[in-house]
């Protein structure tokens, strides 16, 4: 059996096939978090997503249906915050939320942005897991309880693409 074909496509934040993400997520960090996460989600309007503020969000589909999903907006000039990244439950193990980070970094980078930054949460070892195994450096001491920390901060320097 062949895998799947997986498409990536840029939507604005108001597009139905976010819906599912959003609702997905933010039940995932309630559960997690002991509070209604579903208004921390709606808090960036739809601009911060898209051009011409810097920001981008974009779905991974499988036969059509998103499988997983990521944001990002600009920080400052040269940041890019990746934000929302998810992979709906049904189709974890795949690899799916390394490529949707890929591919926010290659349209950051596109975009110009040299930095990435992010926070993740204390009570989600597989995203602090993504993000040192992508490379990306982590702005607290790895060695303390993180749930002592609180949001955990990352950074990334893109590499400068040949033009």
């Amino acid at each position: 059996m062949t895998a799947p074909e997986l498409t990536v496509i840029q939507v604005p934040l108001s597009d139905p096939r976010v819906r599912p993400l959003l609702r997905e997520l933010g039940d995932e960090y309630s559960a997690r978090y002991g509070k209604d996460a579903h208004a921390e989600l709606a808090r960036y309007p739809d601009e911060e997503f898209t051009a011409p503020h810097g920001g981008a969000l974009l779905l991974l589909l499988e036969r059509g249906e998103p499988v997983a999903g990521g944001a990002f907006r600009r920080y400052d000039a040269i940041t890019a915050e990746l934000k929302r990244i998810w992979t709906h439950s049904a189709h974890r193990r795949r690899g799916l939320a390394r490529r949707i980070v890929a591919e926010l970094e290659r349209e950051a980078g596109r975009r110009g942005y040299r930095r990435i930054c992010l926070t993740t949460g204390p009570r989600q070892p597989e995203a602090r897991a993504l993000y040192l195994a992508g490379g990306y450096t982590p702005l607290f001491d790895t060695e303390v309880d993180p749930e002592t920390i609180g949001p955990l901060p990352f950074e990334k320097h893109l590499e400068r693409s040949p033009r």
